[in-house]
């Protein structure tokens, strides 16, 4: 079982939790947000968070190599359907250096969107949320 999920089912987790498992420059892509979040202080608040925004569990886990893992996640968010495929790489450490998510439906994906948002507050700067005109 991949240190995510393992972490993640555990129920407990926290900020020093996933900052345990990330490399210091980690990467981490969203459709949420328009670019990538860097670092792991920053990403790791972002994994925490989201944990308590949604309810659900994985239903797949795929190891593609040595370094790449795939996972499926299905739950809820405000009492919506919500799906999640998670593209994660590893370092020569074992260490996270990278993180791709997808969410579908693309409603609910709003919802996440938006609560994550709220929870966040100023850790993700405004043009992480929106485009600029």
């Amino acid at each position: 079982m991949h240190a995510i999920r393992k972490l993640r089912e555990s129920g407990h987790a926290t900020v020093a939790d996933y900052e345990n498992l990330l490399a210091p420059n980690v990467v981490f892509h969203s459709p949420v947000l328009i670019r990538a979040a860097e670092g792991r202080a920053v990403v790791a608040k972002i994994f925490a968070t989201s944990t308590t925004l949604r309810e659900g569990a994985y239903t797949g886990e795929w190891k593609l190599d040595d370094r790449r893992t795939l996972l499926r996640w299905k739950g809820k968010i405000q009492g919506r359907e919500l799906e999640s495929f998670d593209l994660i790489e590893e370092n020569d450490e074992g260490l996270i250096v990278d993180r791709t998510i997808a969410f579908r439906p693309m409603p609910a994906a709003k919802l996440f969107r938006d609560a994550m948002r709220a929870a966040m507050g100023s850790a993700i700067p405004d043009d992480y949320w929106e485009y600029s005109n």
